[in-house]
């Protein structure tokens, strides 16, 4: 069975850190492009960061310099290390994988979801 399955979402003060992580089960890693996006409510999703097969990584410009994206492939895990947090970036954060060609935030494969709260 293909399975995502994030962790490590919660509630944090403005400028504080949180460390995603996704671990994914029933298929390989890295024949897929895997990521994050996320969905704040009355807002239309937001891919935030992905890295493809061959090992190259796209960030959002909304984030960049704040979040990292990384990958254990032992693990079959994939985190996101998400610096300097800002009340904007509460939303829920959903793991996906699929295809390069298509945004991550269309990727029909995806975990539950983690919220992630940052108070001002």
């Amino acid at each position: 069975e293909v399975q995502l399955v994030e962790s490590g979402g919660g509630l944090v003060q403005a400028g504080g850190s949180l460390r995603l992580s996704c671990a994914a089960s029933g298929f390989t890693l890295d024949d897929y492009t895997i990521g994050w996006f996320r969905q704040a409510p009355g807002k239309e999703r937001e891919g935030v960061s992905c890295i493809h097969s061959d090992g190259s990584i796209y960030i959002a410009d909304s984030v960049k310099g704040r979040f990292t994206i990384s990958s254990d492939l032992a693990k079959k895990t994939v985190y996101l290390q998400m610096n300097n947090l800002k009340p904007e970036d509460t939303a829920v954060y959903y793991c996906a994988a699929g295809p390069s060609e298509i945004p991550v935030e269309e990727y029909g494969i995806r975990g539950r979801g983690a919220q992630v709260t940052v108070s001002s």
